[in-house]
């Protein structure tokens, strides 16, 4: 099981050069990936500094060398799946073929969806994503593409020169495991950015049970041969340093291929200490 870690796009005092600074310090700390949030506004205070992931992660992508680069989790109804599949292939070229994307509705309470206009009705952007996704995953893998749809047209055409990784570019679906939908998309595409909904706090980590349940639902690996990833967590680590490893542990004996960390938005320096402090192996 591999280690990534989750930085929000922005928040508190975060200026631009502290989230690169941040990525390229947690290669040298011996994390596996490094993943951040898709925001045009941050969710947390009152229009907080912000800024674009797919430019950050370039910049993270000339300072590194080997920690996997990508999104958790891209709202999809908001993008254009064609400009989102050239920037991640563009990501994919610069970092030598380390990019990834996970997409998603989106939140609900991103205030950037009515704020701008975009669909918030749930109906709208689940019709969206799955369409939108099979676009993606088309474009991503560099050959010619048709796509006739509702929302989305694609004549022929090919994004090229093709990815690095072969056979494209991996994307991932993230969503409540709760609903059928998220499991049927992620089946489509390359992996599951899963969370778990509860009627007290939102979200509760998955047992290792859980997750043994969720890889027997879903492929252990795609059409074509390469592994399907399973990336759980998106919380901050827990005081037991102790118990949590040995969590971890039992996750990837049930089939879990990531452990996604978060590191909350706070002063830089209290987010470069959480980043140094590397994996629990």
């Amino acid at each position: 099981m591999r280690h990534g870690l989750e930085i929000p796009c922005g928040g508190g005092t975060l200026t631009v050069a502290d989230l690169v600074a941040l990525g390229e310090l947690a290669e040298r700390a011996g994390w596996d990936g490094v993943f951040l949030e898709d925001y045009l506004v941050h969710h947390a205070g009152d229009d907080p500094p912000t800024w674009d992931p797919w430019l950050v992660l370039a910049a993270i992508a000339g300072r590194t060398g080997r920690v996997r680069l990508g999104t958790t989790v891209t709202a999809l109804p908001r993008r254009r799946p064609a400009k989102l599949a050239r920037e991640v292939l563009t990501l994919d070229h610069l970092s030598g073929g380390r990019a990834g994307v996970a997409v998603g509705v989106g939140d609900p309470a991103d205030r950037g969806l009515a704020a701008f206009g975009e669909p918030t009705d749930l109906r709208t952007r689940a019709a969206m994503l799955d369409e939108g996704l099979d676009l993606l995953v088309g474009l991503l893998g560099g050959e010619p593409v048709t796509h006739h749809g509702v929302h989305y047209r694609a004549e022929g055409v090919a994004l090229r020169p093709p990815p690095v990784q072969s056979p494209r570019v991996p994307v991932w679906v993230g969503g409540s495991t709760q609903a059928k939908a998220v499991l049927r998309r992620a089946a489509r595409a390359d992996g599951i950015v899963p969370y778990k909904l509860t009627d007290t706090d939102g979200w509760s980590d998955f047992t290792p049970d859980e997750v043994a349940a969720l890889v027997a639902a879903l492929p252990a690996r795609r059409a074509d041969g390469q592994p399907f990833d399973v990336a759980v967590g998106g919380r901050r680590r827990r005081s037991d340093e102790r118990a949590e490893r040995a969590y971890l542990t039992q996750l990837a004996q049930a089939g879990a291929t990531w452990w996604l960390e978060y590191v909350p938005a706070a002063d830089p320096a209290a987010m470069r200490a959480a980043v140094l402090r590397g994996p629990l192996r």
